[in-house]
């Protein structure tokens, strides 16, 4: 799901031009395809020189349709969502196969919440909240529990619906952490690829300089999607992510993609790594980023949320790519992210919760979508 706005006309492609007080220069390296044209309505207004700040664009065009557009392809997606999280939907399905809706129905949901990775806080709200709902409504059935369930799930997940937008500042600056076997990078590529097929420019920062085979990895995926990166081999990652903000600017693209390099919470000195990324960004462009997302592996349960937390304390996370949701027994996950959003703090303020933009169920461009809290709660359940 994306919210688009009027974007500038694309400005005349330049090197770019750090400065004496920059990082050391990246290499550029610049596919020849073009892209196609942006979403917008009317006609778009008149670049601005590169030298000035851009003037700030109004909003013109609002798109709420899923990433994936087709109904088969649609209906197929689904399809994928559900069998990926069948290992998880089994375990609570086989709790509303009894006749009767008691204490034995709630603590054999408990103990299965529980396996799923929700979480303990998660699983005491869902419970709370779904006796409640079976009061007010009078069910009988255990078939009928389910679908309040699911109900009930479906609210705890709403505020993690929420769409990536792209357009308000230009170029849009994205940073995308994650830990190593998280699926970071091809999630990259297969967010390129949404980008542009919904008519945004893309240019691709290959700041994962630590591990040589990232680099290539982008490098394909760049060749793939037919768009620029700025990639300096064995090269500092604050440095590439200076020149791809700069170069972003001066070429007029509507987002920049910086793949920063995998790493544990627990390795402090590469976390310390990720805030300079963050710091020198800003120094090409003093709002960016304005995106830091966190690419988390949904087979990984509760510490997957370990590492939200972790990495939303040093950067100040503001979405998530959820990936690996097919054939997972712990894609409860996702409902204590959510119940942990709930009292989520920054700087002793209520920040409310992370947004999961998109989730993932395969290897293949098509299998990352967006996220709809219903269609993930009825999935899950089977209901």
């Amino acid at each position: 799901m994306f919210s688009f706005f009027r974007k500038k006309t694309p400005a005349p492609d330049v090197a770019a031009s750090p400065g004496a007080q920059s990082p050391a220069p990246a290499t550029a390296v610049t596919p020849t395809a073009t892209t196609k044209p942006a979403l917008q309505q009317g006609p778009a207004p008149a670049a601005a020189p590169s030298a000035s700040p851009p003037a700030a664009p109004s909003p013109t065009l609002t798109s709420s349709a899923p990433v994936t557009t087709e109904p088969a392809a649609r209906t197929g997606w689904l399809s994928r969502l559900r069998q990926g999280l069948r290992r998880t939907g089994q375990g609570i399905a086989e709790v509303f196969t009894g006749k009767q809706i008691d204490d034995d129905l709630y603590e054999s949901l408990e103990a299965a919440l529980l396996m799923a990775d929700a979480g303990v806080p998660a699983t005491e709200f869902l419970l709370q909240d779904l006796k409640r709902r079976v009061k007010e409504t009078k069910a009988e059935d255990p078939v009928l529990v389910r679908g309040l369930l699911a109900d009930a799930l479906t609210e705890l997940l709403q505020p993690l619906e929420q769409p990536l937008r792209i357009g308000e500042h230009a170029p849009t600056v994205i940073m995308v952490a994650g830990v190593n076997g998280a699926g970071k990078t091809t999630s990259i590529g297969k967010l390129t690829r949404h980008l542009s097929d919904h008519g945004a420019s893309v240019l691709l920062a290959a700041a994962d300089t630590f591990r040589a085979a990232a680099r290539e990895q982008l490098l394909v995926w760049a060749d793939r999607n037919q768009v620029d990166i700025i990639s300096q081999e064995g090269g500092d990652p604050a440095a590439v992510s200076f020149d791809a903000v700069t170069a972003g600017k001066a070429r007029g693209r509507d987002v920049v993609l910086v793949d920063t390099a995998g790493r544990l919470p627990t390795q402090l000195h590469l976390m310390e790594e990720l805030k300079k990324v963050r710091r020198v960004v800003q120094k090409a462009d003093a709002s960016a980023p304005h995106e830091v997302l966190l690419v988390i592996d949904g087979n990984t349960g509760q510490n997957a949320l370990a590492q939200v937390k972790a990495f939303d304390e040093a950067l100040g996370l503001t979405g998530l790519i959820i990936t690996k949701l097919d054939g997972t027994a712990k894609g409860g996950v996702l409902a204590a992210i959510a119940r942990w959003g709930q009292e989520r703090q920054r700087d002793g303020v209520r920040a409310g919760p992370v947004p999961v933009y998109f989730i993932g169920v395969g290897e293949k461009l098509e299998d990352l979508q967006a996220f709809h809290a219903r269609e993930f709660a009825q999935a899950l359940l089977g209901a």
